[in-house]
Parts: structure tokens; C-alpha cells; sequence
């Protein structure tokens, strides 16, 4: 889905009002689930890289960056997703030779090249899966609202330039939950990029370490540099992307937002392949993108890899300290 333009409003307006009772019953479901529920214990420390949101806020960036980081410590780190947009219900090991988008989701393939990769809409499923082949602490990417895996560390991934929009819980707002209920869920914050829209303020008093982070543009954003782009992407906030672009020097002659996950169709391609070819232009989109583009299409396309860098890595050493101790002496 394509998010509303009323949930990124300051304050709720009419349409948000409108929904308000039905965030209502969305609240009262998430409650009773969690009432319900018993979360299994995976046999290996847990931890979760979720969000207050629905959207992207730059979950599975920090997901790759913290698996790297925990193999670099010698550990083995095993990444545990949903594979959301995809047809496999798993548990599934993730091969990117053998799987494409449509079978695991784009996030899934993304992640699986950073860390041995889980696909599993049961997330206990999965997590047992992972510890069973050698995982020695797990990855979740996103849930941190799933009350069916107990997590030893949930991490709380916040887009500095969306923060919070209206405030509001889903369908009124892009809140998951109301934010007070999300801290007390979380033990650390990751702000991702310069917050914009005050949503540290928004978060009131609170005793949770603040990790700062940045999304990187990777190397060949020197080769878009020396001409014009038309950009388009399918994720949870496509002006990011396009400003990533911007910040980088790229000239963004033409934008193209489609909604999170979308999958590409062949004329929607050629569409852009002409409008790029009429600005002399180069199309341009995001890894996740790439990888739901018809394969006949990739050729035309050039891919911009971003990466998550922490602003201090001694802050993010600080927060995962407690529990790399627990993986080495288990």
C-alpha cells in the first residue's frame, strides 16, 4: 500500500478523525493478541530491529549493518524475516541463486547477502530453524509488535525525516501502537538521518539510549553524478530515496513513487526507459527495487546501494554489550 497523505500531517484532520474509531479496534486486537499469546524462546538471544510505524524507517539497512558488525565479533549472526510480498510461508534458508522476489519478498534477498537468511511468517518457527543450523544470536527484521517470540534486546528504528506523522495508530496514522506502549517494549532508539519532524520531542521523557545513524549512498552514485536521472522506487517512504539522490549531486530530472513492495510491470518499465531516453537520462532506482524488476528489464536500470553507517559505533557496542557477553559464554 501507498501511505496516505493525511498520515504525514502534523495534526490528525478530518479523514484521521473519521478513522479514529476503527484505531480504536485496531488497538483493542493488538492488545488481545499479545494478552494471548505465550512467546516461544528461540534457545539463542533475540534481537529485534522494529519500529513505531508502518512503512520503511530504515529497519533492514540497520538489520545488515548489525550483522556485519556481530560477525566481525566472531559471531553468527542469523537474520530472521517475514518475507513480506512473497509466496513462501517457510521456515525457509534464503538462497538468492535459487529464490527470487516473488518466492521471499525483496527484503529477504537483500538480507540474505549479508548473513544466512530466515524466511518464516512463524517467527518461532523460524527462530528455532536458525539456532537448530548454528546461529549463535539472531536478527529479527521488523516485529517488534509480534508477541510470539520472546526478544532479548528491541531496537526501535525512527526515519528522522518522517518521524511520526500525524500521530495517530493505524488506519488514522502510521502508528503501529500508541508511542508510550513502544518504549516500554524498547531498549534503545536508532534515529536514522536528521530529525526533521521532532520526533524525539514527540517521544517526551525517556531513559532509552539514542543510537544516530545515516544512510550511505554507495560508490556509483559518482557515475550517476555526470548525468541526468529519472528515479522511481516501491518503498515504505520513496522521498527518501529521491533525496538521496539530491543530497548526493545527482540532477533528478523525473520521479516515479509507487507503493511499498509494488511489483514492476513490464510496460511500467518501458515507460521510464523512455522518458529517460527522451531527457537523456539514466533510470535509476533502490537494491530492493531492483530485484522485483522483470529480469529483462534489469539491464536498463542502474542500482543506487545505500548503506546504514553508525555516527558513533561505540554507542551501538554499548547497547549490544550485555548480550554479546551471553553469546560468548552462553
Amino acid at each position: 500500500m501507498r501511505a496516505p497523505a493525511f498520515w504525514a500531517a502534523e495534526r490528525g484532520g478530518p479523514a484521521a478523525c473519521a478513522l479514529t474509531p476503527l484505531s480504536w479496534l485496531y488497538r483493542l486486537g493488538a492488545q488481545a493478541r499479545a494478552a494471548l499469546a505465550r512467546p516461544a524462546e528461540a534457545g539463542v538471544p533475540v534481537i529485534c530491529v522494529g519500529n513505531f510505524t508502518a512503512g520503511g524507517a530504515g529497519k533492514t539497512p540497520a538489520v545488515i549493518a548489525l550483522a556485519r558488525l556481530l560477525a566481525a565479533d566472531g559471531l553468527h549472526p542469523h537474520v530472521l524475516t517475514r518475507g513480506y510480498g512473497g509466496s513462501e510461508a517457510g521456515p525457509l534458508w534464503v538462497d538468492p541463486a535459487r529464490h527470487d522476489a516473488r518466492a521471499v519478498g525483496d527484503e529477504a534477498l537483500l538480507l540474505a547477502r549479508a548473513a544466512p537468511t530466515w524466511l518464516s511468517r512463524d517467527r518461532a518457527a523460524g527462530a528455532k530453524a536458525a539456532a537448530a543450523a548454528g546461529a549463535t544470536v539472531l536478527l529479527m527484521d521488523d516485529g517488534m509488535q509480534t508477541p510470539t517470540l520472546a526478544k532479548d534486546l528491541c531496537l526501535a528504528v525512527i526515519d528522522g525525516g518522517a518521524g511520526f506523522g500525524n500521530g495517530c495508530v493505524l488506519p488514522a496514522g502510521p502508528l503501529r501502537e500508541p508511542l508510550a506502549r513502544g518504549l516500554r517494549r524498547a531498549h534503545a532508539l536508532v534515529l536514522v538521518g536528521a530529525d526533521r519532524r521532532g520526533a524525539l520531542k514527540a517521544l517526551g521523557a525517556h531513559d532509552l539510549p539514542v543510537i544516530e545513524a545515516d544512510l550511505v549512498p554507495g560508490e556509483e552514485v559518482r557515475t550517476l553524478r555526470e548525468r541526468p536521472v529519472v528515479a522511481f522506487a516501491g518503498i515504505g517512504r520513496p522521498e527518501k530515496f529521491f533525496e538521496t539522490l539530491q543530497e548526493a549531486g545527482c540532477a533528478v530530472v523525473a520521479r516515479h513513487a509507487f507503493a511499498d513492495h509494488h511489483r514492476y510491470k513490464p510496460d511500467e518499465i518501458a515507460a521510464i526507459a523512455a522518458q529517460a531516453k527522451e531527457r537523456d537520462a539514466q533510470p535509476v532506482t533502490t537494491e530492493k527495487d531492483h530485484v522485483r524488476l522483470p529480469p529483462d528489464a534489469r539491464a536498463m536500470v542502474l542500482t543506487l546501494p545505500v548503506t546504514l553507517a553508525w555516527r558513533d559505533p561505540a554507542a551501538v557496542r554499548a547497547v549490544l554489550a550485555p548480550l554479546l557477553a551471553r553469546c560468548r559464554h552462553g
